[in-house]
């Protein structure tokens, strides 16, 4: 008998894995609820506080490097644990930072009363903290999610699989928004509500994972497969192989790593200065910025689906899985690279229009480069994950500082918008010249697990 994740095909339908997908999808939806609402209420909290824009970015700062080390330490235990646990205890860590946050003045009086120093407003130290915490904890969610995604689907399902729980992302971001729109007003203290909400919405989420899910399901696989590449080409398993196969993988990683660098670098710049970006620079409303800022991520949202069902039917029509990959990396990477237009324009409906291209671009990205990173290897992908996300967030946290204190320099984030859209053309012209592209002619790729 065959089976799916070590359950019996009996006990499970054919669609159970895509369900698995949904939750995976509700989980990075409440990730980056939890991250965005910062982003969203950030023009209301520097008023109540008197913070800065850079210190604005030293949060997000605080968040990147959080985040790159709770990559590492996350990826680790993905590999040596069951996921089914150690989700829902990365998810309920973010989920309680994202609660404290509502509370960060009085988190910084205390800091303050035990030394800090108070050359800043005592709140500083409070979302520093809080948003520090909220990062380490969320890196868990790529670890755990791809090698859920991994373990369950078959090497042409994992596009469309990973499009699905990256889908998630812009959900939530085009949620957040509308619960800020309904929440806070005009009276003081009301930010608190959407960050109390959405932690309380997290820890429910554990409830799904653990009735769906059974330990046997994640369970670790025996064997490690050779890197596709020189299995492709048909070759034994030699030592000859064993060490072409490795150079392939060290080539594969870097060009990963250089990946996952400027794709992020161009998604992460909007996502926490895009909000900003409207109201402070162009004087479009608080009400006009929320609603477009769900139209953004709708955009991002219809692209990543988008790219997922692309690369389904060109399989259907007979292209090899990784030609119709790169041709789908490669027209996000274009509409990204509108950001050099959009640079230079007046507010208005070009602007705009270009800005949601740019949106269903910078997430369309994605679910190509996690199905890249998944062929590295069976019995590490997690560590994979991490050690890419770790490299990925040291440099978007290093970013969002410099981005903050050049705004404050010059007023202006036209010479933000007009890099960070090129750099995932500077990926996709890596992948097409030094991947190791397969030379069979099978139009079929590896069967991994059962996808029924």
């Amino acid at each position: 008998m065959e089976r799916l994740g070590g359950v019996s095909e009996k006990v499970r339908s054919p669609a159970w894995k895509w369900y698995v997908c949904g939750i995976l999808l509700l989980a990075t939806m409440l990730n980056y609820m939890d991250r965005m609402t910062l982003s969203v209420t950030i023009t209301t909290i520097r008023h109540d506080f008197g913070l800065s824009r850079e210190q604005y970015g030293e949060f997000e700062m605080g968040f990147g490097l959080a985040f790159a080390l709770g990559g590492l330490v996350s990826g680790v235990l993905a590999d040596r644990t069951n996921v089914r646990w150690l989700y829902p205890l990365v998810l309920t860590g973010w989920s309680f930072a994202g609660i404290a946050t509502a509370y960060a003045d009085q988190i910084g009086a205390v800091l303050v009363s035990l030394g800090c120093a108070d050359d800043v407003p005592r709140s500083y130290w409070g979302f520093l903290v809080c948003r520090t915490a909220l990062g380490f904890f969320e890196a868990g969610q790529w670890p755990c999610a791809l090698v859920t995604s991994q373990r369950l689907l078959a090497p042409a399902d994992r596009p469309l699989g990973n499009s699905l729980l990256q889908s998630g992302a812009a959900l939530g971001a085009i949620v957040t928004p509308l619960v800020v729109q309904v929440m806070v007003t005009s009276g003081y203290g009301t930010w608190q509500g959407p960050f109390r909400l959405i932690g309380v919405l997290g820890l429910l989420w554990i409830i799904p994972w653990l009735l769906m899910v059974r330990d046997a399901d994640l369970r670790r696989p025996v064997n490690e497969r050779v890197v596709a590449g020189a299995a492709d080409r048909g070759q034994g398993h030699d030592s000859a192989t064993q060490a072409a196969a490795r150079n392939i993988a060290f080539r594969r990683f870097a060009l990963l790593l250089l990946t996952v660098v400027t794709i992020n670098l161009c998604f992460q710049f909007f996502r926490a200065w895009l909000p900003n970006y409207l109201r402070e620079f162009h004087k479009y409303s608080d009400t006009f910025v929320n609603g477009f800022t769900s139209a953004y991520y709708i955009a991002a949202d219809v692209g990543c689906l988008s790219i997922g069902f692309a690369v389904k039917r060109l399989l259907r029509f007979g292209w090899p899985l990784h030609r119709a990959r790169m041709l789908t990396f490669a027209f996000c990477a274009c509409l990204t690279a509108l950001s050099t237009v959009a640079a230079g324009l007046p507010r208005g409906p070009m602007l705009l229009g270009i800005l949601l291209l740019i949106g269903f671009g910078a997430l369309g990205l994605f679910p190509n480069y996690y199905s890249l990173t998944q062929e590295l290897s069976t019995r590490h992908q997690g560590k994979v994950t991490g050690a890419l996300g770790c490299t990925t967030w040291v440099c978007t946290a290093a970013m969002q500082k410099l981005v903050g204190r050049q705004i404050e320099a010059t007023g202006s984030y036209a010479d933000g918008i007009f890099v960070v859209g090129l750099l995932p053309l500077v990926a996709c012209l890596a992948l097409l010249l030094f991947w190791d592209w397969p030379r069979h002619s099978s139009r079929c790729p590896p069967r991994g697990p059962r996808s029924s």
